[in-house]
Protein backbone atom coordinates (compact mmCIF):
# COMPACT_ATOMS: atom_id res chain seq x y z
CA UNK A 1 0.00 0.00 0.00
CA UNK A 2 2.60 2.40 0.78
CA UNK A 3 4.41 1.44 -2.16
CA UNK A 4 1.42 2.53 -4.56
CA UNK A 5 0.95 5.72 -2.31
CA UNK A 6 4.22 6.91 -3.21
CA UNK A 7 3.91 6.08 -6.68
CA UNK A 8 0.87 8.34 -6.78
CA UNK A 9 2.48 11.12 -5.62
CA UNK A 10 3.45 14.24 -8.06
CA UNK A 11 6.71 13.39 -9.67
CA UNK A 12 9.33 14.93 -11.22
CA UNK A 13 11.97 12.91 -13.05
CA UNK A 14 15.70 13.00 -14.02
CA UNK A 15 16.65 11.65 -17.52
CA UNK A 16 20.17 10.63 -17.53
CA UNK A 17 22.81 7.63 -17.60
CA UNK A 18 23.67 6.50 -13.91
CA UNK A 19 20.71 8.73 -12.09
CA UNK A 20 20.79 6.56 -8.86
CA UNK A 21 24.55 7.44 -8.20
CA UNK A 22 23.50 11.14 -8.41
CA UNK A 23 23.57 13.21 -4.76
CA UNK A 24 19.99 14.86 -5.78
CA UNK A 25 18.29 11.63 -5.24
CA UNK A 26 19.66 12.25 -1.44
CA UNK A 27 19.25 16.50 -1.85
CA UNK A 28 16.31 16.26 -3.33
CA UNK A 29 13.75 15.55 -0.56
CA UNK A 30 15.55 17.75 1.57
CA UNK A 31 14.84 20.89 -1.14
CA UNK A 32 11.34 19.87 -1.26
CA UNK A 33 11.01 19.57 2.56
CA UNK A 34 12.95 23.55 2.99
CA UNK A 35 10.33 24.52 -0.16
CA UNK A 36 7.19 23.13 1.74
CA UNK A 37 6.76 20.39 -1.12
CA UNK A 38 7.07 17.38 0.51
CA UNK A 39 4.52 15.89 -1.65
CA UNK A 40 7.03 16.27 -4.63
CA UNK A 41 9.40 13.05 -5.35
CA UNK A 42 12.53 12.51 -7.73
CA UNK A 43 12.50 9.73 -9.94
CA UNK A 44 15.43 8.60 -12.30
CA UNK A 45 15.21 7.29 -15.77
CA UNK A 46 18.48 5.98 -17.27
CA UNK A 47 19.52 5.93 -21.14
CA UNK A 48 21.90 4.49 -22.74
CA UNK A 49 24.58 7.04 -24.37
CA UNK A 50 23.11 7.71 -27.83
CA UNK A 51 19.99 5.73 -27.45
CA UNK A 52 17.21 5.17 -29.71
CA UNK A 53 14.87 7.84 -30.90
CA UNK A 54 11.72 5.09 -29.51
CA UNK A 55 13.60 5.10 -26.01
CA UNK A 56 14.11 8.78 -25.77
CA UNK A 57 10.36 9.15 -27.30
CA UNK A 58 8.90 6.98 -24.67
CA UNK A 59 10.90 9.08 -21.88
CA UNK A 60 9.49 12.48 -23.17
CA UNK A 61 5.75 10.08 -23.27
CA UNK A 62 5.97 10.10 -19.70
CA UNK A 63 6.22 13.20 -18.53
CA UNK A 64 3.72 14.56 -21.22
CA UNK A 65 0.90 12.06 -20.51
CA UNK A 66 1.10 10.96 -16.59
CA UNK A 67 -1.19 14.32 -14.88
CA UNK A 68 1.27 13.28 -12.16
CA UNK A 69 4.17 14.03 -13.75
CA UNK A 70 5.41 17.65 -13.21
CA UNK A 71 8.44 17.43 -15.87
CA UNK A 72 12.47 16.53 -15.71
CA UNK A 73 15.62 17.89 -15.68
CA UNK A 74 17.76 16.32 -18.45
CA UNK A 75 21.52 15.59 -18.71
CA UNK A 76 23.45 14.04 -20.70
CA UNK A 77 21.19 13.57 -23.71
CA UNK A 78 19.98 17.13 -24.13
CA UNK A 79 20.83 17.52 -27.94
CA UNK A 80 19.69 13.54 -28.90
CA UNK A 81 16.63 13.95 -26.80
CA UNK A 82 15.56 17.29 -28.42
CA UNK A 83 16.40 15.61 -31.85
CA UNK A 84 14.06 12.75 -31.64
CA UNK A 85 10.98 14.13 -29.44
CA UNK A 86 10.65 17.72 -30.86
CA UNK A 87 7.34 17.24 -32.26
CA UNK A 88 6.47 16.24 -29.25
CA UNK A 89 7.21 19.64 -27.33
CA UNK A 90 4.52 22.40 -27.12
CA UNK A 91 6.62 25.41 -26.42
CA UNK A 92 10.46 25.74 -27.22
CA UNK A 93 12.63 28.52 -25.40
CA UNK A 94 14.74 30.44 -28.03
CA UNK A 95 17.60 28.85 -25.66
CA UNK A 96 16.66 25.52 -26.90
CA UNK A 97 16.11 26.64 -30.61
CA UNK A 98 19.75 27.98 -31.04
CA UNK A 99 21.37 25.67 -28.85
CA UNK A 100 19.28 22.54 -30.45
CA UNK A 101 19.24 20.82 -26.78
CA UNK A 102 16.20 21.08 -23.79
CA UNK A 103 17.91 20.42 -20.00
CA UNK A 104 14.30 20.92 -18.29
CA UNK A 105 11.17 19.93 -19.48
CA UNK A 106 7.92 21.41 -17.48
CA UNK A 107 4.31 22.09 -18.11
CA UNK A 108 1.94 24.65 -18.39
CA UNK A 109 -1.65 23.05 -18.11
CA UNK A 110 -1.71 20.71 -20.86
CA UNK A 111 1.56 22.34 -22.78
CA UNK A 112 4.92 20.58 -22.47
CA UNK A 113 7.63 23.09 -22.34
CA UNK A 114 11.36 22.68 -23.26
CA UNK A 115 13.89 25.20 -21.87
CA UNK A 116 17.68 25.18 -22.48
CA UNK A 117 18.59 26.13 -19.00
CA UNK A 118 22.41 25.40 -19.68
CA UNK A 119 23.03 29.01 -20.96
CA UNK A 120 22.01 30.46 -17.53
CA UNK A 121 24.16 27.64 -15.42
CA UNK A 122 26.55 27.99 -17.41
CA UNK A 123 26.83 31.79 -17.00
CA UNK A 124 26.29 31.80 -12.88
CA UNK A 125 28.69 29.02 -12.63
CA UNK A 126 31.60 30.92 -15.22
CA UNK A 127 30.97 33.89 -13.76
CA UNK A 128 30.95 32.92 -10.25
CA UNK A 129 34.31 30.97 -10.87
CA UNK A 130 36.61 33.62 -12.60
CA UNK A 131 35.23 37.31 -11.43
CA UNK A 132 34.21 40.43 -13.77
CA UNK A 133 37.25 41.43 -15.98
CA UNK A 134 39.28 38.09 -15.84
CA UNK A 135 40.13 37.81 -19.29
CA UNK A 136 40.98 41.57 -19.67
CA UNK A 137 43.39 41.47 -16.35
CA UNK A 138 44.69 38.25 -17.63
CA UNK A 139 44.75 37.84 -21.22
CA UNK A 140 43.57 34.05 -20.97
CA UNK A 141 42.02 31.96 -23.34
CA UNK A 142 39.47 28.75 -23.08
CA UNK A 143 40.17 25.46 -24.18
CA UNK A 144 37.10 23.61 -24.01
CA UNK A 145 37.26 19.78 -24.72
CA UNK A 146 33.98 18.80 -25.85
CA UNK A 147 30.94 20.31 -28.04
CA UNK A 148 28.04 19.08 -26.41
CA UNK A 149 24.90 21.42 -24.75
CA UNK A 150 27.39 23.07 -21.83
CA UNK A 151 30.20 24.20 -24.32
CA UNK A 152 28.06 25.29 -26.73
CA UNK A 153 25.97 26.85 -23.56
CA UNK A 154 29.81 28.32 -22.40
CA UNK A 155 30.47 30.09 -25.96
CA UNK A 156 27.17 31.40 -25.91
CA UNK A 157 27.23 33.16 -22.93
CA UNK A 158 30.95 34.41 -23.16
CA UNK A 159 30.01 36.06 -26.87
CA UNK A 160 27.46 37.72 -25.34
CA UNK A 161 29.24 39.36 -22.32
CA UNK A 162 29.10 42.81 -23.14
CA UNK A 163 32.50 44.30 -21.76
CA UNK A 164 35.73 43.24 -23.61
CA UNK A 165 37.26 41.92 -20.52
CA UNK A 166 34.85 39.25 -19.90
CA UNK A 167 35.90 37.93 -23.60
CA UNK A 168 38.34 35.27 -24.27
CA UNK A 169 40.30 36.43 -27.21
CA UNK A 170 40.80 33.26 -28.19
CA UNK A 171 38.58 29.79 -27.59
CA UNK A 172 39.34 26.10 -28.91
CA UNK A 173 37.32 23.47 -29.12
CA UNK A 174 37.94 19.77 -29.23
CA UNK A 175 35.55 16.94 -29.93
CA UNK A 176 35.67 13.57 -30.76
CA UNK A 177 33.09 13.75 -33.60
CA UNK A 178 32.81 16.34 -36.44
CA UNK A 179 28.94 16.55 -36.62
CA UNK A 180 29.00 18.43 -33.43
CA UNK A 181 31.90 20.55 -34.13
CA UNK A 182 29.91 22.09 -37.15
CA UNK A 183 26.67 22.43 -35.52
CA UNK A 184 29.28 24.79 -32.79
CA UNK A 185 31.23 26.04 -35.73
CA UNK A 186 27.45 27.03 -37.55
CA UNK A 187 25.97 28.42 -34.20
CA UNK A 188 29.35 30.53 -33.27
CA UNK A 189 29.81 31.95 -37.21
CA UNK A 190 25.89 33.49 -36.67
CA UNK A 191 27.21 35.54 -32.82
CA UNK A 192 28.58 39.11 -33.37
CA UNK A 193 31.32 38.29 -31.56
CA UNK A 194 35.60 39.39 -31.74
CA UNK A 195 36.14 36.15 -30.55
CA UNK A 196 38.31 34.25 -32.64
CA UNK A 197 37.28 30.33 -32.36
CA UNK A 198 39.32 26.72 -33.71
CA UNK A 199 38.13 23.98 -33.98
CA UNK A 200 39.86 20.28 -34.01
CA UNK A 201 38.15 16.89 -34.42
CA UNK A 202 40.36 14.69 -32.47
CA UNK A 203 40.35 11.84 -30.19
CA UNK A 204 44.16 11.57 -29.28
CA UNK A 205 44.76 12.64 -25.52
CA UNK A 206 48.55 13.52 -26.62
CA UNK A 207 47.10 16.25 -29.09
CA UNK A 208 45.02 17.91 -26.21
CA UNK A 209 48.33 17.98 -24.34
CA UNK A 210 49.97 19.82 -27.03
CA UNK A 211 47.27 22.19 -27.20
CA UNK A 212 47.14 22.94 -23.56
CA UNK A 213 50.46 23.67 -24.46
CA UNK A 214 49.80 26.80 -26.66
CA UNK A 215 47.61 28.44 -24.40
CA UNK A 216 48.48 32.02 -22.09
CA UNK A 217 49.22 32.00 -18.84
CA UNK A 218 46.11 32.44 -16.70
CA UNK A 219 44.17 29.83 -19.57
CA UNK A 220 40.85 28.28 -18.81
CA UNK A 221 40.54 24.15 -19.49
CA UNK A 222 37.56 22.52 -19.14
CA UNK A 223 36.54 18.80 -19.58
CA UNK A 224 33.50 18.98 -20.89
CA UNK A 225 33.67 15.32 -23.00
CA UNK A 226 31.56 13.68 -20.17
CA UNK A 227 35.35 11.46 -19.46
CA UNK A 228 35.14 11.16 -15.94
CA UNK A 229 31.72 9.83 -15.30
CA UNK A 230 29.89 8.79 -18.11
CA UNK A 231 32.72 7.17 -19.80
CA UNK A 232 36.02 6.15 -18.86
CA UNK A 233 39.67 7.99 -18.48
CA UNK A 234 40.42 11.65 -19.34
CA UNK A 235 40.94 13.96 -22.32
CA UNK A 236 44.55 14.65 -21.72
CA UNK A 237 47.22 12.39 -20.45
CA UNK A 238 49.46 12.69 -17.14
CA UNK A 239 51.81 14.28 -18.71
CA UNK A 240 49.70 17.14 -20.03
CA UNK A 241 50.48 20.44 -18.49
CA UNK A 242 48.20 22.96 -17.28
CA UNK A 243 48.86 26.75 -18.43
CA UNK A 244 50.53 28.43 -15.75
CA UNK A 245 48.58 30.10 -13.03
CA UNK A 246 45.36 28.58 -15.17
CA UNK A 247 41.86 27.31 -14.44
CA UNK A 248 40.96 23.91 -14.62
CA UNK A 249 36.92 23.21 -14.40
CA UNK A 250 36.03 19.22 -14.42
CA UNK A 251 31.83 19.89 -15.42
CA UNK A 252 31.37 16.93 -13.09
CA UNK A 253 31.09 16.64 -9.42
CA UNK A 254 30.95 12.53 -9.55
CA UNK A 255 32.52 9.26 -10.99
CA UNK A 256 36.55 8.75 -11.32
CA UNK A 257 37.44 11.77 -12.18
CA UNK A 258 40.28 11.35 -13.60
CA UNK A 259 40.95 15.03 -15.43
CA UNK A 260 40.11 16.67 -12.07
CA UNK A 261 43.32 14.69 -10.01
CA UNK A 262 45.57 15.14 -13.26
CA UNK A 263 45.04 18.82 -12.04
CA UNK A 264 44.92 18.56 -8.65
CA UNK A 265 48.54 17.26 -9.09
CA UNK A 266 49.90 20.25 -10.55
CA UNK A 267 48.02 23.12 -8.50
CA UNK A 268 51.75 24.02 -7.07
CA UNK A 269 53.89 23.33 -9.51
CA UNK A 270 51.72 25.05 -12.27
CA UNK A 271 49.73 27.26 -9.53
CA UNK A 272 46.38 26.08 -10.43
CA UNK A 273 43.11 27.05 -9.70
CA UNK A 274 40.98 23.89 -9.73
CA UNK A 275 36.89 23.43 -9.52
CA UNK A 276 34.91 20.78 -9.65
CA UNK A 277 31.39 20.57 -11.60
CA UNK A 278 29.69 21.21 -7.64
CA UNK A 279 28.57 24.84 -8.49
CA UNK A 280 27.13 24.12 -11.80
CA UNK A 281 25.55 21.02 -10.52
CA UNK A 282 23.84 23.00 -7.86
CA UNK A 283 22.57 26.20 -10.36
CA UNK A 284 21.51 23.56 -13.27
CA UNK A 285 19.18 21.59 -10.77
CA UNK A 286 17.78 25.40 -9.29
CA UNK A 287 17.04 26.74 -12.21
CA UNK A 288 15.22 23.45 -13.62
CA UNK A 289 13.33 22.79 -10.09
CA UNK A 290 12.46 26.52 -10.81
CA UNK A 291 10.45 25.85 -13.96
CA UNK A 292 9.21 22.39 -13.16
CA UNK A 293 7.67 23.63 -9.81
CA UNK A 294 6.98 27.81 -11.35
CA UNK A 295 8.98 28.65 -7.64
CA UNK A 296 11.74 31.29 -8.43
CA UNK A 297 14.88 29.84 -6.58
CA UNK A 298 17.46 32.82 -6.11
CA UNK A 299 18.79 35.15 -3.80
CA UNK A 300 18.66 33.93 0.33
CA UNK A 301 16.61 30.71 -1.17
CA UNK A 302 19.90 29.53 -3.44
CA UNK A 303 21.94 29.94 -0.39
CA UNK A 304 19.82 27.58 1.93
CA UNK A 305 19.11 25.20 -0.91
CA UNK A 306 22.89 24.96 -1.37
CA UNK A 307 24.02 24.78 2.15
CA UNK A 308 21.75 21.69 2.47
CA UNK A 309 22.92 20.13 -0.09
CA UNK A 310 26.61 20.81 0.50
CA UNK A 311 25.98 19.23 3.83
CA UNK A 312 25.26 15.68 2.05
CA UNK A 313 28.39 15.91 0.69
CA UNK A 314 30.82 13.14 1.51
CA UNK A 315 34.18 13.47 2.85
CA UNK A 316 35.75 11.39 -0.30
CA UNK A 317 38.46 11.99 -2.25
CA UNK A 318 36.68 13.65 -4.87
CA UNK A 319 34.93 16.57 -2.78
CA UNK A 320 36.12 20.10 -3.46
CA UNK A 321 33.99 21.83 -0.76
CA UNK A 322 36.09 24.53 -1.07
CA UNK A 323 37.90 25.90 -4.28
CA UNK A 324 41.47 24.81 -4.32
CA UNK A 325 43.88 27.05 -6.02
CA UNK A 326 47.50 27.34 -6.15
CA UNK A 327 49.38 31.04 -4.98
CA UNK A 328 48.59 33.69 -6.94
Amino acid sequence: MDAIKELKRPTMYFIGVTTGGSSMMKIFPLWMHAMGRDNVRLEGIDLQLHDSAENYRKAVARIKYDPLSLGALVTTHKINLLNAARDMFDHLDPAAIACGEVSSISKDGSRLEGHAKDLITAGLSLDSLLGPGYFGRTGAQMLCLGAGGSTTALLMHLAGRQDAADRAGRVIVVNRSQPRLDVLRAMADALTTDIKFEYHCNTDPRFNDRLMQTLAAGSVVINATGMGKDLPGSPITDQGKFPERGVAWELNYRGELLFLHQALRQVESRQLTVEDGWLYFLHGWTQVIAQVLHTPIEGELFKRLASIASATRSGGGNQLPERVEGSK
